[in-house]
């Protein structure tokens, strides 16, 4: 049997990895390893349970909160954004529904839009990042962007929908949207360690995010203070075990709306990539996958749900999570008899 513990630890010297990589076979954790440093100014290393952020990964907890939300009858994948809206956000059409939204067909021009090209390390934020903490706040950077095509005409990849969808269900629900990610996610799945931090005051546990190739130089000014419906949520590698744990059990939503989210929706790359509500699925949907990438963030996180693998890789730098998860993909798919 080949030594898994030393197969990834080769990888992760390899990648020059900052972060934790954890691997779940048959009911155990195989592997849970961490490397580099959490705060590189005091030399503070990376465990564990080190808490880190994760980007657009946060991005199925929103599609969950809303979903939860459509489950007690608040809203309805049928609901257009404009009956809550109202007034705001006016270059928005008002044809646009929250499955549109969920499924990244709406259309709506993105405030940070992936199909612009950028680099990870740039700054691409037009208000200073402080004044991004609250839902509301974020009319800011929302407003003022032109429908990029009718409702429900392609998959494009938006990062402004989500953060509408957040202000939805925060108006819909009379609940801030912190709170409900909280209440009717984290909670009922038993992550602890799990919270939309804010980046000037990190815990004692949380990675700072660095940048690549600028030494010492953290990712504070890149991104929101607050992250939002978009993404910006820290974790653990344990709470995102957790996570798919309580997600398949119906801890967090009744299993048949949990199947409705997983159900392909959209074909949304040219490998075939398949998109649900909120989570990328791959091989008729076997494996499901969130994952985020950002100034200072790499984070994948899989489980397969008839072999009933699991591995997350968390890093706090721009690159290394993604070439992790391909090296992570080859060992698990390798015949028992090899492993």
């Amino acid at each position: 049997m080949a030594d898994l513990p030393s197969l990834i630890d080769e990888a992760a010297r390899g990648l020059g990895l900052s972060g934790v990589v954890r691997l779940d076979m048959g009911g155990r954790t195989a592997v849970e390893r961490a490397y580099g440093l959490a705060h590189r100014a005091l030399s503070v290393p990376n465990r564990p349970d080190t808490q880190f952020a994760i980007a657009s990964g946060s991005k199925g907890f929103t599609a969950l909160a809303v979903t939860s939300l459509v489950d007690n009858g608040v809203l309805s994948l049928a609901t257009t954004a404009r009956s809550i809206l109202g007034r705001d956000l006016p270059l928005i059409d008002d044809r646009v529904t929250v499955h549109h939204l969920l499924v990244h067909r709406s259309g709506i021009g993105d405030y940070l839009d992936e199909e612009v090209p950028h680099q990870p390390d740039d700054y691409v934020m037009s208000v200073s990042a402080h004044e991004l903490s609250t839902t509301e706040q974020f009319l800011r950077v929302l407003d003022g962007h032109p429908q990029k095509f009718l409702p429900g005409e392609r998959f494009s990849y938006s990062n402004g929908g989500y953060v509408v969808l957040a202000l939805l269900a925060e108006r819909a629900s009379g609940m801030g949207f912190h709170e409900l990610v909280s209440q009717r996610v984290l909670t009922p799945a038993g992550m602890a360690d799990t919270s939309f931090l804010r980046a000037d005051e990190l815990p004692a546990r949380a990675a700072l995010g660095y940048l690549d190739g600028v030494g010492p130089r953290t990712n504070v000014f890149h991104l929101p203070v607050r992250g939002n419906g978009d993404g910006g949520a820290y974790t653990t590698a344990g709470d995102m075990h957790r996570f798919w744990n309580a997600l398949f059990a119906g801890s967090i939503l009744p299993s048949e709306r949990v199947e409705q989210m997983l159900t392909p929706s959209t074909i949304a790359t040219s490998e075939g990539v398949a998109y649900g509500l909120g989570f990328w699925l791959h091989e008729s949907a076997d494996a499901v996958e969130l994952h985020g990438f950002d100034a200072g963030v790499g984070f994948v996180s899989v489980r397969h749900r008839e072999a009933r693998w699991t591995f997350t890789v968390v890093v706090n730098t721009s690159r290394g999570a993604w070439p992790m998860r391909q090296r992570l993909l080859e060992l698990v798919r390798q015949p028992s008899d090899e492993m």
